[in-house]
């Protein structure tokens, strides 16, 4: 019996072997990270990404415009060659591809319009409900802003009519105004909550 010696390692794992190692097929997450070291091996380089042409991400798929003359014209003769069949069905998938894509493009066109209508219709919603906020904001304002000047406005005609009808009073009685000091101090309610305590 033999034992196992340096020459039954297989010539793979072998760290003497100049061979390259055997390729894997590798899962989804290697092959992402095998990916990703590859772009930061040169991180410098330009990465050009696909447009998506064929229909991904990024562009929409569109097909050459059908020529404007026709070579071969297809037609319902006798003894078509076997080979015309082809022919014929690769010009009616591509009218069919494109007669689809037509489709596609008009329905894309209608969700569009009734996305920009939705859009402006709530838009204007919108406004409206914030102008009559804003209105609602501007009338209250003007009202606490009257009141306030109002109340000023009330001291004051109260304050000047004190003064009146004391000068009137002085006059009436002979005296000089405000000598006797009896003119009318005019009272001023404070406008707010009063609250009582019950004892």
């Amino acid at each position: 019996m033999s034992e196992p010696g340096p020459t039954s390692i297989p010539t793979s794992a072998d760290p003497r072997s100049k061979r390259p190692l055997k390729r894997r097929a590798l899962s989804p997450t290697s092959q992402q990270a095998s990916a990703v070291t590859h772009l930061f091996k040169n991180p410098d380089r330009e990465i050009k990404i696909p447009s998506g042409g064929n229909g991904g991400v990024g562009g929409s798929k569109t097909l050459a415009a059908p020529p404007e003359i026709v070579a071969n014209v297809q037609g319902s003769s006798a003894g078509a060659g076997s080979g015309e069949f082809h022919v014929y069905k690769a010009s009616r998938r591509r009218e069919y591809e494109r007669l689809r894509l037509m489709d596609e493009e008009v329905r894309r066109e209608e969700e569009e319009k009734e996305f920009e209508r939705k859009r402006e219709e709530l838009r204007r919603r919108d406004e409206e409900k914030t102008n009559k906020n804003r209105k609602r904001r501007a009338k209250k304002k003007a009202q606490e802003k009257g009141a306030k000047d109002g109340m000023m406005d009330v001291d004051k005609i109260q304050v000047a009519d004190g003064k009146a009808m004391g000068a009137e009073r002085d006059a009436a009685n002979g005296d000089a105004p405000g000598e006797d000091g009896d003119t009318p101090v005019p009272t001023v309610e404070e406008v707010g909550i009063v609250i009582h305590d019950d004892d």
